[in-house]
């Protein structure tokens, strides 16, 4: 699908859209339990759907009608279950530690660029614990079941295979450790799994460094509603960069979400030619890209993971702004955007089939005018996004696929 999107300005006010992080981490939690959950405020965002499609896969009982969606967990055996992770790195990579409870063989599908994406941590725990770990380019195979005891996982490489054992230790007859080596980034996501653990009734202590779990917990069901989302509230509250006027509600300002800080990120971009650290909130690259290159420029440190994510989104947000007459610098950790005067790309802006570079490009086109190719990737973690834009007197048209 290509939007065409004529130069614009946002005005009105609209809800932050309900957190995917979230969603995930509560709907696993019911997933896990022995009676009846019940998760209210999921979005119908691709991800989303790919872990309700797990969980039924493993045997839980799963309804969505809007957006209430009630699960009866299940953890019983389910043979050779085959679980569709679609193109969501979250999902995959903390189903992986659930497969290991069941000593049955359990396959993980995915598109090739998800199972491109680094499984190291999981790989070289199957072999330590002697557990089958078999990967070709769209599918991990694993069986065996996972050992309580001591864990020691490289805090740089993704906070989703430490959340990937915490929802699955505690099920263990015996308590566990979890150890994450320095550095430690995103910590926010493994806070957030810490508290949706804590709202099923199972307890995990976190200090420093070390994460302390009992063993012989059982998840209790529970009535949860899913909080606003900062990550693609982002987006919506950037347009006021770009000379709109949009009020963004439904954020709790308490929230544990990590990319609640763009405010502050956004603040720093509109001021000046700020040096800011994604380490923390790789998510928030793009959009702050995208902003930096519209007002003054920005450095970006703790880069390296954006280069695995649905695409390098270094390299994609570096091809697509210099369409747009931006130049940038990208460097192993870090990349540089460079003060431009933004200019009418001459050609179609591609979204390299990654949700959030497409809407991060599409802000700039709200001031250029142009048009931007594989739009439906919206539809991983914010399936209206377009139609938002719409509501706030953005001018979208679409073609090659029905809106």
């Amino acid at each position: 699908m290509t939007a065409t999107i004529r130069p614009s300005t946002a005005r009105g006010i609209v809800p932050a859209p309900p957190s995917k992080s979230m969603a995930h981490r509560l709907l696993i939690c019911a997933g896990l339990c022995d009676g009846e959950s019940v998760v209210r405020g999921v979005a119908d965002s691709q991800d989303v759907l790919a872990t309700i499609d797990c969980l039924r896969a493993l045997g839980a009982s799963v309804t969505k009608t809007g957006d209430c969606v009630r699960v009866r967990g299940v953890r019983g055996e389910a043979e050779n279950a085959v679980l569709p992770c679609r193109e969501c790195g979250s999902t995959l990579r903390f189903f992986v530690p659930l497969a290991l409870l069941r000593g049955t063989p359990v396959t993980l599908t995915g598109s090739r660029t998800l199972l491109s994406r680094p499984l190291s941590v999981y790989e070289t725990l199957c072999r330590e614990q002697g557990l089958l770990f078999e990967k070709s380019a769209e599918s991990l195979t694993v069986c065996g079941k996972l050992c309580a005891g001591r864990y020691a996982v490289p805090g740089n490489v993704s906070s989703q295979f430490i959340s990937g054992l915490l929802f699955a230790l505690p099920l263990l007859g015996e308590d566990s450790v979890i150890e994450i080596l320095p550095p430690v980034e995103s910590e926010p996501y493994i806070r957030m799994t810490l508290q949706a653990l804590r709202t099923f009734g199972v307890s995990a202590h976190m200090q420093g460094n070390r994460t302390s779990i009992g063993g012989g917990q059982r998840y209790l069901p529970r009535d949860v509603q899913v909080e606003g989302d900062f990550s693609n509230a982002a987006f919506l509250d950037a347009l006021n960069l770009l000379g709109g006027d949009v009020h963004v509600t439904g954020l709790d300002e308490d929230s544990l979400q990590g990319d609640k800080i763009y405010r502050r990120y956004f603040e720093r971009i509109g001021a000046g030619t700020p040096t800011l650290d994604l380490s923390d909130c790789p998510d928030l690259g793009p959009v702050c890209m995208a902003l930096a290159a519209a007002k003054h420029g920005a450095r970006f440190t703790g880069t390296r993971r954006l280069r695995v994510k649905e695409s390098d989104r270094c390299g994609s947000m570096e091809a697509e702004l210099h369409k747009l007459g931006v130049r940038c610098d990208v460097g192993e950790d870090e990349m540089t955007v460079f003060a431009s005067a933004l200019q009418k790309p001459q050609e179609k802006l591609s979204g390299h089939n990654d949700h959030r570079i497409v809407m991060a490009l599409s802000l700039l086109l709200t001031v250029t005018g142009g048009s931007i190719e594989e739009a439906e990737a919206v539809s991983k973690s914010f399936p209206d996004f377009f139609s938002v834009l719409q509501s706030l007197g953005i001018e979208v048209d679409f073609d090659g696929m029905d809106t």
